[in-house]
């Protein structure tokens, strides 16, 4: 009778089959592109989510080359000026940064993207959320110890630093420093203390 029993009782469900979600690789992800999944559209990937974003408009696409034009013009030697270029943060993200500054020349990422940037910048108009909140979350995961937002909705520049784990965060990391600036206010990249930048100019 106990086989029997055995054999009708109900049986507990596995959280092994449970469903969830599925984490889309880069490899997956360029193949999508190639595939023209994303044709005519921002996408990329962040922690195995394919995140489209809006269309550029003129605005966005004006303060990110005013940003990556102060930046080359600045005497920064030794690095590579990136605008909107992927950045390989592991099998699951490929985050493309308005901009981003990282060792080296061009020359030296024929084969492959950085995996790492001294700093990166985004410019936050739609895109204001997502940069403070994933956007910043990835970025510290991953130890960027520079990450500024140039806040166009608010006309100020903050800048994020101290990385490290943030249970609050979307990937358990965050921020543990956040300064706000406004024209009239100097700034100096971490990497780079030798040069200062005017918010104003900045800002546009």
């Amino acid at each position: 009778m106990s086989s029997v029993l055995a054999s009708t009782a109900p049986r507990t469900p596995s959280t092994d089959l449970d469903p969830r979600p599925r984490r889309w690789t880069r490899e997956e992800f360029y193949r999508m592109a190639e595939l023209g999944w994303f044709h005519g559209e921002r996408a990329e990937l962040i922690e195995g989510e394919i995140m489209v974003l809006s269309p550029q408009g003129p605005s966005h696409s004006y303060f990110t080359e005013q940003v990556a034009e102060l930046l080359r013009n600045s005497g920064w030697t030794g690095v590579w000026v990136r605008t909107q270029f992927p950045i390989d943060f592991g099998p699951y993200s490929d985050p493309e940064p308005d901009v981003s500054v990282v060792m080296g020349s061009r020359a030296d990422y024929r084969a492959a993207h950085p995996t790492s940037a001294l700093l990166i910048v985004e410019v936050g108009d739609t895109t204001l959320i997502y940069d403070r909140g994933r956007k910043a979350s990835l970025y510290a995961m991953r130890g960027v110890a520079d990450y500024w937002i140039v806040n166009v909705n608010d006309h100020q520049l903050e800048i994020h630093r101290d990385p490290g784990a943030d249970r609050t965060q979307p990937f358990g990391y965050g921020y543990a420093s956040l300064t706000v600036h406004h024209r009239g206010e100097m700034v100096t990249p971490q990497a780079a203390p030798h040069l200062s930048f005017s918010v104003a100019d900045l800002l546009g």
